[in-house]
């Protein structure tokens, strides 16, 4: 049985991790309700985006498709994975780390990760990395965005890769984060049953051939800032989770330290009493 001294530390310990798993979980709380209003605000934007993408697409009646839109043939991929800088949040690392092993075994894949805990899991794929983002701790501006769409454009446009997919961390409720992938390039438009589609008349000025490239960057663009959104959210709730449980698993340590802590000093106590009594009677 350990003594009461290497009790007493190994109480003051887990005060000391309670205390900032206490802290650190306060931290992910606060900064969890503006992460998803971030998260859930941006998804109407983005499927109006591709709505508009798509009408805009279909009044094209060039026959050449736009550079986003075609598709390439170097058999090679391209990933952006999006995950925290810092870890402390529960599996979430453990589950980018799964899916992006299970996409890309026995693929030739290139990297650009935005965070730094999944670059050592991208580097034992044997996947290499053309670009790394730092992702930050506060919601990432969207101006974030504009230096990992320059790489995109080098890659996709000069035919260096064929497909270019986002590995996020998907924000479903404060409870359930899921890894999920998206695909981003070349932009899919996605076509509805002609029985259930309405087509609206509409003018455009300029031209739709003119719109559509700037449509089509926008619409890039934001599908990157709506998944490192819903990875910001996704992380805020896997910590504040991840650290409500180390606090209290460190309170219940607390606890049955104290009480073994309490029997050996009562252990203690009794024994010198009988020690006590024992001399006393043998003096008598």
């Amino acid at each position: 049985m350990a003594s009461m001294i290497q009790l007493k530390r190994r109480i003051k310990t887990a005060q000391n991790i309670s205390k900032t798993t206490r802290a650190m979980n306060m931290i992910a709380t606060s900064k969890l309700k503006k992460a998803q209003e971030a998260a859930i605000s941006s998804r109407p934007y983005s499927q109006k985006l591709q709505e508009v993408t798509r009408t805009i697409a279909e009044n094209v009646e060039t026959g050449e498709k736009l550079s986003y839109l075609k598709e390439n043939h170097s058999k090679r991929d391209m990933f952006i994975v999006i995950s925290p800088d810092k870890g402390l949040c529960g599996g979430m690392i453990a589950n980018l780390a799964r899916t992006f092993t299970r996409n890309t075994k026995d693929k030739d894949v290139l990297a650009i990760t935005i965070g730094k805990k999944m670059e050592p899991y991208v580097l034992r794929a044997k996947k290499e990395i053309v670009a790394s983002f730092p992702f930050g701790n506060t919601l990432p501006p969207y101006s974030a965005v504009l230096p990992i769409t320059e790489v995109v454009d080098e890659y996709f446009l000069n035919e260096k890769v064929d497909n270019i997919y986002i590995l996020t961390t998907e924000f479903v409720n404060v409870f359930t984060q899921s890894a999920h992938i998206i695909s981003l390039l070349p932009v899919k438009l996605e076509t509805e049953p002609q029985e259930k589609k309405l087509r609206a008349v509409g003018l455009f000025e300029p031209s739709s051939e003119e719109i559509l490239p700037g449509i089509l960057r926008r619409y890039i663009e934001m599908t990157i800032y709506h998944a490192m959104t819903e990875s910001y959210a996704a992380e805020q709730a896997a910590r504040m989770t991840a650290m409500k449980n180390a606090n209290d698993n460190a309170n219940d340590i607390i606890e049955e330290l104290k009480l073994v802590y309490n029997k050996t000093r009562q252990e203690k106590i009794t024994a010198e009493l009988l020690d006590i009594s024992g001399s006393a009677f043998a003096a008598a």
